[in-house]
Formats: C-alpha cells, structure tokens, sequence
C-alpha cells in the first residue's frame, strides 16, 4: 500500500496557513470575513525596490544565481549589519535563501543530529519544532508564558540543557507575541549558552518592526558571534513577502554547510528578487519606518479595543504585528450550540459566528491564548473587534 514516508508523516501542518486557507474559502463563498491569521504585512513594497527589480529584468537577470546569493547583496547585507547593528560580517558569512523560513531550516538541517535537542521557548513560531522534527532532532519546549511578558529566563535555559541540547531558537521581537528581548535578558541569556559551548539560533526577521527602541542582536556579546546564526529578510521590514528572500549571518563553516545543503535542494534564490533586496538594503530607509509608525499606531489601536473586551487578558507587545491574548476564561462556556474547550474551538467559534480569522494558541505552544495580526487597515481592526466583542459576548 503506497504511503507517505515516516520522516513526513512526523510533521504536522502549519496552522496559521491551515486558518488562512478556511478564510480564504469562505471569502469565495461570498462571506465577509477578517483575515487576522497571516502573518503578512498588508502594504505593497515600495515603488524604489519594484523598479530596481524592473531594471533587473530589462539588464536579463534571467539566469541561475549563485547559490549563496549574488556577491553584491550579501555585501549590501554586510553594510546593513555593520550599519544598524555594529556586527562585522565578511560576505563570505552571508547566506542568502529562498525566504527567511529556508534560512532557519538550513540551520537546523546543517548543525542538528539525530536525537540531539533543540530548545525552544513557548510561545513560538509554529513551524520551530516541526523543523527540529525533520533533522531529526527532539525539541526541547520551555513554558515562556503570559506572567513573564513570554519571554524565557536564564534560570528556565539552565534547568533545560542536558548533554544532548545543541541549540537554542530565539525569536525577537516574537511571532507570534510581540514580545522583544532587551539587552540586558539577552545578556543572561548569552551567558548560560556560552557557558554550555551551544548554538542560538536568532529569528530576527521583525527587527526593524519595533517599538521600543533599536532592535538587540544577542550576536554582539563577547564570543556569541561565534556561537550565533543570524536569521533575517526582507519580508516584514520592506513588506516583500512574496519575494522570498532572507539570510544567515554565521560563521563561515556554518554558512559553507548551509550552502552544501542548499546546492542539492533549492540552488540559489530568485535573481530579480535579489536586485530588489538590493535595492532595499542600499537605498533610503524612509518606508520602513514610515511602516513602522504605522504598525504602532495599529498595536496601539487593538490593545486599546481588546482590553475593552470583558474575558480577554491583553499584554502590550512590543514589537511585530500580532496580539496574543490569553483567553482561557471563556474555556467551558457556550452560546447554546458551540462549546469552546480549547483555544483552537475559540478560534473557530471567531472564525463561523463572527467572520474573524484568527489562530488558536495550541499550534504556538501556548494553549491558553490565541493569536491575532494587526498587519491590516484601522478599519479592518475597528469592525474585527466589534465582532468579536459581540460574539465573545454570547458565550456564557
């Protein structure tokens, strides 16, 4: 009997793209429905960046690229890193992917064996593990919740490492919380990893979309440029998402051994994308924070709006697009045909009574809350949450 094989069968599939899709479907069947389940900036990319990618076309930017990435924009990102961040990274440190999702299963898949850990803080990006999984690796989950602003301790890495832990995964800002790490907690963190000779992998692919202040890499303390792979895009910053390019910054065996990898399965990314992410990294940055004004005042808007919500706990995150509020008291409750027992039930219960896509907080490991993007209009905002304030409000 023809079936799948074990090592597929292990994955589980993505929830924020599982929700997307159902509210896709229902959009076609002709409902009016909210889409707060992607994570996907909802402005066009600037006009500078379509018409460096433009001028790659007409000069025939046609051809295979290097596969780790045209010289030229590793070298911008180089400059970038060195610009905002005072990290130095020769371009032969530079890796550049198919998408920042490539970037962090190249690391994973280059650095982790069979039956080695992988540490992961709860809530995460849902598709961490299920990477982990692939290598063959186990991931290691450490509760990070609602109380500590989810973020991880030094004291929680600690009691997490045994001889098999390999890695670290670190996300800030968070998807799917909002929550940034400072340099002071990125510090103590660092500490515990060079103390245990351990990889970090650090997701920073919502750098530039912060707000509280410039964005800390936990690559800048002594020794941890060695220990550190540095994951990032264009997608969110530059609202390029369907570009598909992003990057490590590592080590240069690291980055040879990603290369390796990637050379058999996906060869170099696209070649008009990456004239475009060019010209992103090399030309005034006015859009990103003209972007990211704008993504404040929307996370000022929604945790305004949802606080206003009798049952709904709200944190203020601090970075990224997204809500993740804890709405485990509406657990057992109904409205006389739906009962909600988990945040996956609430999520649907969102999704049917009140056209409003969101994301159950189980697929983040975070049972207790779901997750909402505010990568959309105020108005969009405004009506989303008069709806769910409405239908929340039937359950009793």
């Amino acid at each position: 009997m023809a079936q799948l094989s074990n090592r597929l069968n292990r994955l589980a599939p993505s929830a924020t793209l599982a929700m997307s899709q159902k509210s896709s479907e229902m959009t076609a069947q002709g409902i009016d429905v909210i889409n707060m389940s992607v994570g996907e900036p909802d402005f066009n990319t600037p006009d500078h960046i379509k018409q460096a990618a433009k001028l790659a076309i007409e000069e025939n930017y046609s051809r295979y690229s290097p596969v780790p990435g045209y010289a030229v924009l590793r070298q911008a990102i180089a400059r970038k890193l060195e610009r905002e961040n005072h990290l130095h990274y020769q371009p032969s440190e530079i890796l550049v992917s198919n998408g920042a999702k490539q970037s962090v299963c190249n690391t994973i898949m280059a650095l982790v064996d069979d039956g080695e850990e992988v540490i992961i803080p709860a809530p995460y990006w849902v598709s961490y593990p299920q990477m982990v999984k692939l290598a063959g690796g186990n991931p290691v989950i450490v509760n990070a919740g609602f109380d500590q602003n989810f973020k991880m301790t030094p004291e929680q890495l600690e009691a997490a490492i045994t001889p098999k832990t390999r890695m670290l995964i670190l996300c800030s800002p968070s998807n799917p919380t909002g929550s940034v790490y400072s340099k002071e907690e990125l510090a103590g963190l660092a500490e515990v990893i060079l103390r245990h000779d351990l990889f970090v992998l650090a997701d920073e692919i919502y750098e530039h979309i912060n707000y509280i202040g410039h964005h800390e890499s936990i690559a800048q303390f002594p020794g941890m440029k060695e220990r550190a792979i540095i994951v990032n895009g264009v997608s969110k910053a530059y609202a390029m998402t369907g570009w598909r390019i992003g990057y490590i910054a590592a080590p240069e065996w690291i980055v040879k051994g990603c290369n390796k990898l990637q050379g058999q399965y996906t060869s170099g990314p696209c070649s008009v994308s990456q004239k475009a992410a060019e010209a992103a990294y090399n030309l005034p940055q006015d859009c990103v924070e003209e972007m990211r004004q704008a993504f404040e005042r929307r996370r000022d808007l929604i945790v305004e709006l949802a606080k206003d919500i009798p049952g709904l706990e709200v944190n203020v995150p601090q970075g990224a697009f997204y809500l993740f509020p804890k709405c485990s008291s509406f657990y057992g409750k109904s409205d006389g045909e739906c009962t909600i027992n988990n945040s996956n039930d609430l999520a649907m219960y969102l999704l049917e009574k009140g056209h409003v896509a969101t994301v159950g907080g189980d697929a983040f490991g975070d049972p207790e809350c779901f997750r909402m993007s505010y990568a959309t209009s105020d108005d969009n905002i405004r009506e989303a949450m008069r709806r769910i304030k409405e239908v929340l409000g039937q359950l009793k």
